[in-house]
């Protein structure tokens, strides 16, 4: 959907949303048009990690920050192999990227990956309006004549809602890989050796997550979206991980039958995010859009096992349909909600009671974001320590 053309700040550009509001601003990165679900991220920092982030597949991202690209481009911090939004605005780009990293503009890498975006329009009345209505379908039109609002407008109605979309195997990894443990020098430990092996589920996994459990000596598998159950236990392993992904929980029938494979047997798991809506469905639990969605490096999360409080990392716009406060029964025995956002009381966490399986909605990795979360990696490790005793 996007042309290879470099934008530049001279070329007009325009955000056309699916209730008609419209936004003039001009090109950022490529040139041409794009389409997506219109959302804002909240984070002040990490665009990068934002960017390559496999969940925002399909997603024109509107960042709140003014400015953005300050930092420039470096060639460490991808979270995957590309850049998977669909378009990107923002207010107030810098003309200088300064940071001792940096190895290019974030308009140059933008330009280079091909992906449209748009700058300096209102991205403050932007959100407001996001919050107001919701998420919404939109495109981004830069190069050619913008005369034509109705025709715009017109095209953009024409695309498919985020709701019932199926995207996970689009972004995931088509052949399995392993990333192996790291020993106490942060020596990549010999593959087969490891204290504990993991068969992760790759649904858009990031890339600091198997990092996060090579940390703590755990030899990761990474599956591809389409693994069968004897895939996965024919890596011998200690314990399963779902992980983050894009699209809609409901239309995930394949994971949701490959977790139910697992909780029958036992296994140690742990899910993140889109693991989390997985695990939801797997117990019998209803998914839902909500109406802007969780985007950012800052919403506080409570965990119920210990009363504590963390700031958190989150990217999500669907949420699991679960009592808050009471104990249920599930075909894999007692589960409860064990995490809640404090700002609006979306489910964030669940567990079981009977079996060693607990997941959250929320990016414990926090690649980019804060670490109050880490100990989750930790709590999963104690799960297959236990399981082995």
């Amino acid at each position: 959907m996007t042309t290879s053309t470099r934008g530049t700040a001279k070329v007009p550009a325009v955000l056309v949303l699916e209730d008609g509001r419209i936004f003039r601003g001009r090109a950022y990165g490529a040139v041409g048009e794009t389409f997506g679900e219109a959302v804002f991220s909240t984070g002040m920092t990490g665009y990068q990690e934002t960017l390559t982030d496999p969940s925002y597949a399909r997603q024109i991202v509107v960042a709140t920050a003014p400015q953005i690209g300050n930092t420039g481009w470096n060639d460490e911090d991808d979270e995957s192999r590309r850049i998977w939004v669909s378009g990107y605005v923002v207010r107030d780009p810098a003309r200088v990227p300064s940071n001792w990293r940096s190895r290019r503009s974030l308009d140059d890498e933008l330009a280079r990956q091909d992906i449209v975006g748009i700058s300096g329009i209102d991205t403050r009345a932007l959100t407001r309006h996001l919050r107001e209505r919701g998420s919404m379908r939109a495109g981004v039109f830069s190069g050619e004549a913008l005369a034509d609002d109705a025709g715009l407008l017109a095209r953009v109605r024409e695309q498919p809602q985020m709701k019932g979309a199926s995207l996970f195997e689009e972004v995931a990894t088509q052949e399995a890989y392993v990333v192996p443990a790291l020993g106490p020098d942060g020596a990549a430990v010999p593959v087969g050796s490891a204290k504990f092996t993991v068969a992760a589920i790759d649904l858009g996994i990031k890339g600091m997550t198997p990092h996060r459990m090579a940390e703590r000596g755990i030899e990761v598998h990474v599956l591809p979206a389409t693994a069968t159950v004897e895939d996965i236990y024919a890596v011998q392993p200690d314990g399963v991980f779902f992980s983050n992904g894009p699209g809609d929980p409901a239309a995930a029938d394949h994971p949701v039958a490959l977790m139910r494979g697992v909780l029958e047997r036992g296994t140690p798991l742990f899910g993140i995010c889109f693991g989390n809506q997985i695990l939801g469905r797997a117990l019998g639990f209803g998914t839902f859009k909500l109406k802007y969605g969780h985007r950012g490096i800052n919403q506080p999360v409570q965990d119920r096992t210990t009363g504590k409080v963390e700031v958190t990392a989150h990217n999500h716009g669907f949420a699991v349909d679960a009592p808050l406060d009471q104990v249920s029964d599930t075909p894999f025995g007692r589960a409860e909600v064990s995490h809640v956002c404090l700002n609006d009381n979306v489910v964030e966490g669940l567990q079981l009671l009977d079996k060693p399986a607990f997941s959250v909605q929320y990016h414990p990795e926090a690649a980019a974001g804060p670490h109050d979360a880490a100990y989750l990696f930790d709590r999963f490790t104690s799960l297959m320590e236990g399981q082995r005793a």
